[in-house]
């Protein structure tokens, strides 16, 4: 998997793509990332890349030509057409799904606006998918655009090593994740449930579904609706309204 990032400011995805799992993912070619300067196809020697807003109003507004200018630079290499993200407020609000259906790209731009935004021509030029991480205002794309690069990269095969690494994780399956216990086995008189330490696998994995079934139905209720809930599961949410009801 290739990322491209058009960004103002690549140094900052740089430094905090080089760490933990996505940095060791790099360094084995599990996945590129690429930063490109949009500042270097600026054409004027103060790379300058914004203006003000035709019809007035307070900001300033990227330029069209400078990204895609860098646009440009990217699939001048003959890649095949890629999906074009803009971090955007007005965008899809990101998910898992989303993730997943990301990963099965092999190359994804993904760009990064500032200022009062993006000059809308460019956007309607290259733009394929508007993704928003969530209902608030950034000052600038980069942090939304690691969100996204991090979700997808641990879709990516190799990338965590275990496929139930990611497969038992919250929202990989519509359900929250069940808590999880580490040593010592009593911390501040809390002790880690029997069950975990009883070696019994099957009574591990349904206290596991059943935890984590618990903790959607009090947390994101919303999510069981688009759960693949067995007979069993819906047995025992419907006990928990029941005990919740007496």
């Amino acid at each position: 998997m290739n990322f491209y990032i058009l960004t103002l400011f690549p140094q900052m995805i740089q430094s905090a793509m080089s760490h933990s799992i996505i940095g060791k993912a790099q360094s084995e070619n599990k996945i590129n990332i690429e930063c490109i300067n949009i500042r270097d196809f600026a054409g004027n020697k103060h790379k300058q890349v914004d203006d003000y807003p035709y019809g007035g109003g307070a900001g300033m507004v990227m330029q069209p030509q400078p990204i895609y200018d860098a646009y440009h630079s990217i699939v001048s290499k003959k890649i095949s057409t890629p999906r074009v993200i803009y971090m955007s407020p007005q965008g899809k609000t990101f998910s898992q799904s989303i993730a997943k259906d990301l990963a099965k790209e092999e190359n994804l731009i993904i760009l990064c606006g500032h200022y009062e935004g993006i000059d809308q021509r460019v956007i309607d030029e290259i733009v394929t998918d508007e993704i928003s991480i969530g209902d608030y205002i950034l000052t600038g794309g980069e942090l939304a655009a690691m969100v996204v690069i991090d979700a997808v990269s641990r879709l990516i095969p190799g990338v965590l090593g275990k496929v139930e690494s990611f497969e038992e994780e919250s929202f990989s399956n519509h359900l929250l994740e069940y808590p999880q216990y580490t040593r010592p086995p009593v911390f501040k008189d809390r002790k880690v449930p029997e069950v975990l330490l009883s070696g019994n696998h099957a009574k591990i994995e349904k206290w596991r579904r059943e935890q984590s079934l618990l903790r959607t139905w009090l947390k994101r209720p919303d999510l069981l609706e688009k759960a693949d809930l067995t007979p069993e599961d819906i047995k025992y949410i419907n006990q928990l309204k029941m005990d919740n009801f007496r």
